[in-house]
């Protein structure tokens, strides 16, 4: 917004079929083990409800802090506290990725004992089944032992076909648990991302007032008038959005080859800090993370050209020019708010992603303006939040 901011086991049977069952026994058993729990789990179960424990005081602590007076300790100490909650979710993370890995590697010994045993079973079953019926009979005392090797045939086949299902079940179990092990990693990374804008943060903090509590209360009364600024401006975003319809939420986190994310340009409250300069800056002359930096980049990857046209409320003019013509929406389109009464003076500004009727695409920084400052977002929404559209595509 702003600039910077089974077999009947009685049967007597000769010994080549006493070796099929007692392989085709050991071919059942193991994946009926499948179903049980290892003891290991128990303790990585343990681990995380203590540190699920542990997050949800560390953001209680935070919360504590930040309803107290403002004063530099209490601003180290809530950083701290976000801190501890962010690399105890870290530790979370990884206690569920080194269970899951258990289970995988108790997984895959299932899969290849299964195999094995498989494997043995089919060749002993291949064999008997040269066999003819004539020499069956011939080895039988009477016909009541050749009907019980009859019967023990048919029944190595049935336990057989449930031994392949078994495989085929612990495959698929596999396959989940390695998908879910990914998705830890996924989010060992971007709390990892998260923790690292923490420390920026803290330490921009400190570097700024150099631990001094006087040099902080002159920071913070220096940005009064910024925070009521911004504070204006979400009022005016979230009451244009509400008489409008409100909009639906497509999509949120960080968008495609935007430079800048939580990592290299974090938020503190609702300024920008670190970017191209260290102090918030996106190097194009507005503050990383920002509405107008996001559609300044938009704009710039459409056209080639880098424009600096100041706040967001500046960008329809600005447009206009620049040779580009206002009129109604379309993909391609700046979507320009102004501050009308609110007594905001920097408006918000989006890109329209597309148009059906009277419903826009739009995608945005600072969506859920405050709750969600410096956050990338895409929505359907109706065309009358915005005053003015200028196209640029």
């Amino acid at each position: 917004m702003k600039l910077r901011s089974t077999t009947p086991a009685s049967i007597n049977l000769p010994g080549k079929m006493l070796l099929v069952l007692s392989i085709l026994v050991i071919a059942a058993a193991v994946p009926i083990q499948m179903m049980s729990r290892p003891a290991l789990a128990d303790e990585y179960d343990d681990k995380i409800s203590a540190l699920q424990s542990e997050i949800a005081q560390f953001k209680a602590e935070s919360d504590r802090l930040n309803s107290q007076a403002a004063s530099l300790q209490n601003a180290l100490a809530q950083l701290g506290s976000e801190k501890a909650a962010i690399q105890t979710q870290i530790d979370l993370s990884q206690a569920k990725h080194d269970k899951l890995v258990a289970d995988i590697t108790a997984t895959e010994k299932k899969i290849v004992d299964n195999q094995d045993a498989l494997g043995t079973t089919i060749a002993n079953l291949y064999v008997d089944d040269k066999i003819s019926p004539i020499e069956m009979i011939a080895s039988s005392s009477n016909i009541s032992e050749f009907m019980d090797k009859q019967e023990y045939r048919n029944s190595v086949r049935d336990q057989l076909t449930s031994t392949i299902s078994k495989i085929k079940e612990l495959k698929a179990m596999l396959s989940t648990q390695k998908a879910d092990v990914e998705k830890v990693l996924a989010d060992q990374k971007e709390q990892r991302s998260s923790l690292a804008a923490k420390q920026n943060e803290q330490q921009s903090l400190l570097d700024k007032t150099k631990g001094d509590e006087a040099s902080y209360q002159q920071m913070i009364g220096n940005n009064q008038a910024a925070i009521a600024e911004a504070k204006a401006t979400q009022a005016l975003m979230n009451a244009r959005f509400a008489s409008a319809g409100g909009g639906t939420l497509i999509d949120t986190g960080s968008l495609g080859d935007y430079p800048w994310n939580q990592s290299n340009c974090w938020m503190s409250g609702y300024w920008s800090m670190g970017g191209a300069d260290g102090n918030g800056g996106d190097g194009r002359g507005y503050g990383c993370r920002q509405c107008a930096s996001y559609v300044a980049w938009k704009i710039a990857k459409v056209t080639g050209k880098y424009y600096s046209w100041g706040n967001a409320v500046n960008f329809t003019q600005s447009a206009i020019n620049a040779g580009y013509k206002e009129g109604a929406p379309q993909a391609g389109s700046i979507a320009v708010m102004d501050p009308a009464t609110s007594g905001a003076s920097e408006g918000h500004v989006a890109w329209v992603e597309a148009v059906n009727g009277n419903t826009i695409t739009i995608s945005q920084y600072n969506y859920n303006y405050g709750a969600g400052y410096g956050m990338y977002s895409m929505m359907n929404m109706s065309a009358s939040a915005f005053d003015h559209y200028v196209h640029i595509k």
